[in-house]
């Protein structure tokens, strides 16, 4: 695609700490309003850019609807929508797919499903899954993370998604399952983590959207 087909009347984004806030602001903001998610963006502090493009007020709609969702889930949200945004900053906005070797995964996520091209291989995406419930599971520090998800596969019958490194020490695991299994599977795994790591958050998405289920691997 080239920029004037992907660029809409406005420019929406949104920077927040850790991975599970995001997901649930982009949950949010692809059903509150006709949004289109062009990409997250990794900026290895732990933090990750989305942007969005669409009409101007649906943009602006979804982003402080997403901004809110970040912020209830302690994400340290900043938003910003830029209207009429100049096509020739467009190649800057929008990164190209890339792979860092630090974290051994990509570092730019697409919501329009396309084809990953990186050292680690093609990053399948769950777009042509249907899902009632996604669980996510966020830490700082390894050891905390790996018991919660030990305790949240004992207790209920989930299957992991996969697990993604933001940097800083923040790493999502993140299941899939019936809407009560993931929710037991979660509050179980999230009991565990104190006393190993930080807990940055536990979280259910009921009915996940399609762009959430695009920046994510399949198992």
């Amino acid at each position: 695609m080239t920029a004037n087909d992907q660029l809409g009347d406005a420019l929406g984004l949104l920077e927040t700490v850790g991975l599970s806030a995001t997901l649930v602001a982009v949950d949010v903001m692809e059903k509150s309003a006709h949004v289109r998610v062009v990409q997250c963006e990794l900026n290895d502090l732990g933090g990750v850019c989305t942007k969005i493009t669409g009409p101007t007020a649906a943009v602006q709609t979804a982003i402080e609807r997403g901004r809110q969702s970040a912020e209830q889930m302690g994400g340290k949200p900043v938003a910003h929508v830029v209207t009429r945004p100049d096509r020739r900053a467009w190649s800057a906005i929008r990164s190209p797919r890339e792979f860092n070797p630090l974290i051994q995964q990509d570092a730019v996520f697409f919501a329009q499903f396309e084809p990953a091209d990186s050292p680690a291989g093609r990053r399948s995406t769950m777009n042509q899954e249907t899902i009632s419930a996604l669980g996510l599971i966020e830490t700082q520090g390894f050891i905390a993370v790996f018991e919660a998800i030990d305790t949240a596969c004992k207790v209920a019958n989930v299957e992991v998604v996969g697990k993604e490194k933001l940097g800083g020490g923040y790493i999502t695991v993140i299941i899939k399952g019936d809407l009560a299994a993931v929710k037991a599977a979660v509050e179980a795994g999230q009991a565990k983590v104190e006393g190993l790591g930080k807990l940055i958050a536990a979280h259910v998405l009921a009915r996940p959207s399609e762009a959430v289920l695009g920046l994510l691997p399949k198992a």
